[in-house]
């Protein structure tokens, strides 16, 4: 199993930014790709960007292309998501998730980081 923990949501104001982490732990000879989402309320869960464990190919979503950035630190098992330029509209739960080597499926999900932007 693959272990996720999120860290460095918070409560910000438009145009700030924010970094998220996410550090994997356990069996992460395992991970395939590392992904972002976000739900925000009484949205569907959305996919914002991810990062190929080995090699480091990213996907970023065209909404948020200009603006939020993803990074990882293998020395770490940490993968990043710098947000500049926060939006009210970025008001989401975060969560990270590994898609598996092994299933090629998100299989471990942390338990998320709340980002609130106030306009």
């Amino acid at each position: 199993q693959v272990q996720l923990v999120e860290s460095g949501g918070g409560l910000v104001q438009a145009g700030d930014s924010l970094r998220l982490s996410c550090a994997a732990s356990g069996r992460t000879f395992t991970i395939y790709h590392l992904g972002w989402f976000r739900q925000a309320p009484g949205k569907e869960r959305e996919s914002v960007a991810s990062i190929r464990w080995s090699g480091g190919s990213t996907y970023v979503a065209d909404s948020v292309k200009e603006r939020f950035t993803i990074s990882r630190d293998n020395t770490k098992n940490t993968v990043y998501l710098q947000m500049d330029s926060l939006k009210p509209e970025d008001t989401a739960v975060y969560y990270c998730a590994v898609r598996s080597l092994l299933t090629n499926k998100y299989d471990y999900w942390g338990q998320g980081t709340r980002v609130t932007v106030s306009s």
